[in-house]
């Protein structure tokens, strides 16, 4: 069975930062791609960004310019550097692996 934990996670004032993990342990074949996802009240669950095992990145347009999502494939960690956060950014956050897995999800929100 697979395992992903989640951290980072918490309240933020508008224009702070935060970096959101995931470790990803348990009965995996193959470690892919890796992504995280959000969902805020009311709205359907959206890509934040992804990454392959050989680095290549993808982000949803809101994001772009302020996240970066990387890796450390010894640890089979994920990362999200969250930058100049918004109000707008607040969700709870999942952690994804290979489209099939998921994490528990990390509430993240950004008030002042």
């Amino acid at each position: 069975q697979v395992q992903l934990v989640e951290s980072g996670g918490g309240l933020v004032q508008p224009g702070g930062s935060l970096r959101l993990s995931c470790a990803a342990s348990g009965s995996i074949s193959r470690i892919g791609t890796m992504g995280w996802y959000r969902q805020a009240p009311g709205k359907q669950r959206e890509l934040v960004a992804t990454i392959t095992r050989g680095d290549t990145t993808t982000y949803g347009y809101s994001v772009k310019g302020r996240f970066t999502i990387s890796r450390d494939n010894a640890k089979n960690t994920v990362y999200l550097q969250m930058n100049s956060l918004k109000p707008e950014d607040t969700a709870v956050y999942y952690c994804n692996l290979n489209l099939n897995y998921w994490g528990q999800g990390t509430q993240v929100t950004v008030s002042s």
